[in-house]
């Protein structure tokens, strides 16, 4: 029996046996928090109705100055006419709890006579289809490239695989067609495994084993074209301010993955055209738009409320007379259950005069409206539901434990991540875990800018200052380094070094990320401040185990260690890391190039790098068919290509790294007014064919573009710069009305250095032999420049090419 249907199992048992489950038939509103927490009186029910306030956006209309009941909104509308399908935006509007069961929009139409409600779901839809903005525009870069529609050519299977590891099953329903991997089950979930619902419940392990309720996706097919739901996925602020749905960083081609399964069932949709266009329908649509204070809740065009309904203090008793109660004529109308109903009845009953609230119940209130307890754990509750850990996995299923593939507690966080390190992590630019698939999305930048004074106001009970701490630590710096060979080098790389096998956090900068107080009481008792870790005490019973260091004193120990991490490249890597990379893994072109297939993030999973004695060195993109990047120095380490299963992508060695041109070097045009071609490898006019090495050591890229064979050969001159010679031949002639092209540079901008040369704004230079440069043209569209250099209709050609930074 799979793991998964273990999983599956026991919470069915559970739902059968234990005290939960409302009646669906009405298809409430979904509010993760309320029915995770609030439902099963694990949260004050008034703090369900105070969130259920905000979700709904009651307090769009019903205002009030408290900051924590602001109202979450709905999307912005300015460009869904060409963002929705058209069909169902009609019936969204029509019925929008039959079209979307569980969405917290209300039905203002409900009252409606079937007649009216038809011609004023016309008119907004005519208004709605008028509002059309342009699609950004998603540039290309080595670890990102973007195929020319992109958003047409997603791969199903990939997407699964995508939705199912990356987080999004936290939040929404995982495919019970979908296996995950292999990970071993935790203890903790073996013995819940063994445990009947009565036992579950007697020892108060109910939440834990109770299956998360998914937030409801809609009819996907019926509301977006591959295109929107693309773009969509790349950037969900864009039209989602609230921040509910965050960005999961993904790539273009992750995104038009994730689409592809989503809308997997859907027949091919044309790009959304305005099917009415009568002026007349569109101003009474705005006008409708407007006086059902659809405006006060969505953003389009400059259109402002002209109303507010009673403020939300004023309501009192009075609201059970209003949108609380079902089919009030003239009301907005929310299939409250009795649940929901009860709990926001009892905000209107104790809800204060003032606008105080204390920090912790700010922070907590606001966890539970971003929904952060769908990964993270915070006062015993929240996490990953039991129902969805299985899709929790490790890169290449390193077995790291719980603590290596589930996102981190929030118990604490606070007193163990410094404030501009907890800002940086929710910006999305915190990642320090590379063996856990799932990611830490990004949220918009005014929803969580409160979010790091609060946890530090709340968790950070200690106000004790480094040197209070370590007082003068950095005499022991050299000790310290000594120090993390005892036990922290075998788990933990230093500053991107490690020994072989390595894949825990780097610690490198970790005393820019943690207070120096945890950083002690970690050291001192791991599992106190982190249960169920397998980072082992070097202090038990608060004594060293290693009396010749320091005299065995632990504060002075733990000291020297902050002392050394501290100290970053002042002081040189542990000795048994250096004693590891001496063991000619790292390659040393000395006198003939070295070439090496690897992993490198410029350049892909189907990088060769190529290093010369010159000490300048290059990287081919072989699945794009592209020169990625280009070093100096030192060349490149290969155990983790040789010797390691799990690795992160190589990294040069040396210096001075500078990205080569993006994108395919070469297109076939009608005319300059074309975007250059984006391409992707499923569709890609080129076929590599290998590379042969020349009697030097110096290896030629062969590959075919349409009808051209083509020989890209690399070889370092004077003044560390790369030339490149690239032969052309042509087996079948072009129409009068194409020409191949070669992308010399692409940049924000270029500046031309002389008549042959060009350099762009990250400081590459690029030279081109004499008479092709003549020929070169400019083009530039949306703030991008590409050097574009015409090829002679000849049957052989060659071009030669420098590259110096």
């Amino acid at each position: 029996m799979s793991r998964l249907l273990i999983f599956s199992l026991l919470g069915h048992i559970f739902l059968l046996n234990g005290s939960v489950a409302y009646c669906d038939i009405k298809s409430p509103p979904f509010v993760s928090g309320f029915d995770r927490f609030a439902r099963h009186g694990e949260i004050e029910s008034q703090t369900g109705g105070r969130l259920l306030l905000s979700e709904l956006s009651c307090t769009a209309c019903h205002q009030t100055p408290r900051s924590e009941l602001q109202p979450k909104r709905g999307p912005r509308l300015s460009g869904i006419g060409n963002r929705r399908l058209q069909t169902w935006i009609r019936d969204y509007l029509t019925s929008p709890h039959l079209v979307k069961p569980g969405t917290t929009m209300p039905d203002v139409l409900h009252g409606f006579s079937e007649n009216k409600k038809r011609q004023t779901v016309n008119a907004l839809a005519a208004f709605l289809a008028a509002q059309r903005t342009a699609y950004p525009t998603i540039k290309a870069t080595g670890a990102n490239p973007v195929p020319y529609e992109f958003w047409k050519k997603g791969n199903v299977k990939q997407g699964q695989n995508l939705y199912h590891k990356i987080g999004c099953v936290a939040c929404h329903e995982p495919d019970e067609t979908y296996e995950p991997g292999e990970t071993k089950i935790s203890p903790t979930d073996k013995m819940l495994a063994q445990l009947d619902p009565e036992d579950i419940k007697e020892l108060g392990l109910s939440a834990a084993m109770r299956p998360v309720k998914s937030v409801p996706h809609g009819n996907l097919p019926a509301k977006y074209t591959r295109k929107a739901l693309t773009f969509f996925l790349l950037d969900p602020a864009q039209s989602r301010p609230s921040g509910r749905m965050p960005n999961l960083k993904l790539k273009a081609v992750e995104a038009a993955d994730i689409t592809a399964y989503l809308l997997r069932d859907q027949q091919p949709q044309d790009e959304i055209k305005i099917t009415n266009s009568d002026s007349t329908l569109i101003a009474e649509g705005e006008k409708h738009f407007v006086e059902l204070k659809c405006v006060n809740c969505h953003t389009v065009q400059n259109l402002q409320q002209k109303e507010h309904a009673k403020p939300l203090i004023k309501l009192g008793k009075q609201a059970s007379t209003g949108c609380l109660t079902n089919h009030q004529n003239g009301l907005p109308y929310y299939p409250l259950d009795d649940q929901q109903q009860t709990a926001i009845q009892e905000v209107f009953e104790k809800l204060p005069d003032d606008n105080k609230s204390d920090t912790e119940q700010r922070l907590s209130f606001q966890i539970l409206q971003l929904n952060c307890f769908a990964c993270h754990e915070r006062e015993k509750q929240g996490g990953v539901g039991f129902n969805r850990k299985p899709y929790f996995e490790t890169d290449g299923h390193i077995d790291l434990g719980d603590e290596g593939r589930i996102p981190p507690t929030l118990m604490g966080v606070g007193y163990k991540l410094q404030k501009k390190w907890l800002t940086k992590v929710l910006n999305g630019k915190g990642d320090i875990r590379p063996h856990m698939l799932a990611r830490m999305p990004v949220f918009p930048a005014k929803v969580i800018s409160t979010l790091p004074a609060m946890f530090e106001a709340v968790d950070r009970t200690q106000r004790q200052t480094e040197k209070q701490i370590f007082h003068n630590s950095t005499k022991l710096a050299v000790a310290g380094r000594m120090m993390l060979e005892t036990g922290c080098i075998q788990c933990h790389p230093i500053r991107g070094e490690n020994m072989p096998g390595v894949v825990g956090t780097d610690l490198g900068d970790v005393t820019n990320r943690v207070h120096a107080n945890w950083f002690r009481e970690f050291l001192l008792n791991p599992g106190a401040l982190k249960p169920r870790t397998r980072m082992p005490t070097f202090f038990p019973d608060g004594k060293s185990q290693n009396i010749s260091l320091l005299d065995g004193n632990v504060d002075r120990q733990i000291a020297s260690a902050w002392a050394y991490l501290k100290a970053g490249k002042k002081q040189p890597l542990p000795e048994k890391i250096i004693e590891a990379k001496s063991k000619n893994y790292e390659l040393v072109p000395k006198k003939r190039p070295i070439i090496l297939r690897t992993f490198m993030k410029a350049a892909g999973t189907h990088a060769i790098a190529v290093g010369f004695p010159e000490k300048v060195h290059f990287a081919f993109d072989a699945e794009h068919i592209r020169p990625a990047i280009a070093w100096k120095g030192r060349f490149l380490d290969a155990q983790g290509t040789w010797f390691i299963r799990f690795a992160p992508p190589a990294i040069p060695l040396g210096e001075s790294p500078v990205l080569m041109p993006a994108g395919s070097p070469f297109a076939v045009l009608n005319s300059l007014n074309q975007r250059w071609p984006a391409i992707s490898s499923a569709d890609s006019p080129y076929q590599f064919r290998g590379f042969k090495i020349d009697a030097e050591g110096i290896p030629t890229f062969l590959y075919h573009f349409q009808q051209f064979e083509i020989e890209d050969r690399f070889e370092p001159v004077e003044k560390q710069t790369l030339k490149r010679q690239l032969k052309i031949k042509r087996n079948q002639p072009l129409s009068k009305q194409e020409n191949l092209w070669f992308r010399g540079l692409t940049g924000k901008s270029l500046k031309q250095i002389n008549l042959t040369t060009m350099k762009n704004d990250t400081g590459l230079m690029v030279s081109i032999s004499g008479i092709l440069a003549k020929t070169g043209k400019l083009h530039t569209i949306e703030n991008e420049t590409d050097w574009l250099i015409p090829i002679p209709a000849k049957d052989n050609i060659v071009i030669e090419v420098k590259y110096q930074w």
